[in-house]
């Protein structure tokens, strides 16, 4: 709750420089967290699953390329990785448990809603509230609506905030007892999608709803996965254009740059020879696009997978989906231990499919914007449950099965085939 405070309410204009590093607030917090965690002994790097290694291996991969390769911005590139460090493995030791995680999503309310109200306000009078702070930069505005930023530095991490939460609240609403303030915070999370004006957020909640949608289908991913391949293939067949112009399509329905977003794409592969390998510096995408980025001076990189690859090259985009994969694996592994246990829909599959569905809101936030400021929190936070969740989830199955195997078992030591149980911790 102190972390997710940290990024609500505080914004990236308080920071202090020491040695040219840019020590934001919401560093400090990721220190005290870590050594919280670390203090009281509530993780041990002794027992770290896939997840946890592939983010580690990724983020020194990324910090060690980018600075063999690069004569400039390494200090930016290994504070990049620190906070992954110190915010993945923060997380990973404050939520122990899919009830850690319950506990949290319910307790939440107590800062989302003041927050949602505070943008609905900026939605509404055009007046950040957080400008005291340091928020409100920019003064966006589409259309006839201005756009809210709150505390970020862009309405689309406004947005995705919104997005993100939006298919756990979903899954609370499955549990009966706290449906109400699962409709709550669904009402919240739609509220501050709707305050950003983002056509990248409004698909993401989209998103999310297709994800509910293939609840039904839960025992039948491996064929979606197969029509959905199968789909994108057809229409990579007849299609003109390249079929990542499907961008361009969809920001016609939810609005926004969708044809930037594809082009981004288009002239990345252009350009693929002078990236793929170790990354480029981001001052020779000056002429990708008509126009140039006053910060960076090359191209407005909008894109998760592309900025990783601009940064360390394909390595680093395999590592990423590397540990996507992963992240997948293993919440299908609890999902198969949790009904493999269990007659009905629980609690567990609810909230372990929202995880799901968190994932691929995330993927698809990836191809319009990178994460930035503090939003970055956001994402490790729910890295970290996923992580953590699953784990404990396929652990507890087991300990049940083990417990009953012992009840069962005769002087033989034979249980029947009744009682065989196998799966893989991640």
């Amino acid at each position: 709750m102190g972390m997710m405070a940290g990024v609500l309410y505080l914004t990236q204009v308080q920071q202090v420089d020491v040695l040219g590093f840019n020590l934001y607030a919401i560093r400090f917090l990721e220190l005290a967290g870590f050594i919280r965690v670390i203090s009281r002994k509530e993780f041990s790097f002794s027992r770290l699953n896939k997840i946890d290694r592939t983010l580690l291996f990724f983020y020194c991969y990324v910090a060690i390329v980018y600075s063999l390769r690069s004569t400039e911005g390494q200090i930016n590139v290994i504070g990049l990785s620190v906070d992954a460090f110190l915010c993945y493995f923060t997380f990973r030791g404050l939520i122990v448990d899919l009830e850690d995680f319950r506990w949290f999503l319910k307790s939440f309310f107590i800062l989302l809603a003041p927050y949602a109200a505070l943008v609905l306000i900026e939605s509404l009078t055009q007046h950040n509230m957080f400008s005291f702070i340091g928020g409100g930069i920019g003064g966006w505005q589409r259309g006839d609506r201005f756009r809210a930023v709150g505390t970020f530095r862009n309405p689309d991490l406004l947005g995705a905030l919104g997005a993100s939460f939006l298919p756990l609240y979903i899954g609370m609403a499955c549990i009966k007892v706290e449906r109400k303030l699962a409709c709550l915070g669904i009402s919240l999370c739609l509220m501050i999608v709707w305050a950003s004006n983002s056509g990248g957020p409004i698909g993401a909640a989209g998103m999310g709803l297709v994800g509910w949608a293939l609840w039904r289908e839960r025992t039948k991913m491996r064929r979606v996965r197969q029509w959905l391949v199968g789909g994108l293939v057809l229409l990579a067949l007849v299609m003109k254009a390249p079929v990542w112009y499907l961008l361009d399509r969809v920001s016609s329905l939810t609005g926004g740059d969708g044809y930037n977003r594809a082009y981004l794409i288009d002239v990345s592969f252009q350009n693929f020879g002078k990236w793929w390998f170790a990354g480029m510096p981001i001052t020779d995408t000056v002429n990708w696009f008509p126009y140039s980025h006053p910060l960076t001076g090359g191209a407005d990189i909008t894109n998760q997978f592309i900025s990783f690859g601009l940064m360390a090259g394909v390595g680093a985009i395999v590592l990423l989906i590397v540990l996507l994969s992963r992240a997948f694996s293993s919440l299908g592994k609890a999902l198969e231990a949790v009904r493999a246990n269990s007659q009905k829909p629980n609690e567990s599959e609810f909230l372990l499919w929202g995880l799901g569905v968190l994932v691929a809101i995330h993927i698809i936030t990836w191809f319009g914007i990178t994460y930035y400021d503090q939003f970055y929190v956001v994402w490790f936070m729910q890295l970290a449950a996923i992580s953590s969740v699953s784990t404990s989830c396929i652990k507890a199955v087991l300990a049940e099965r083990n417990g009953a195997m012992e009840e069962l078992r005769d002087g033989t030591g034979y249980l029947g085939p009744q009682m065989h149980f196998k799966t893989n911790l991640p």
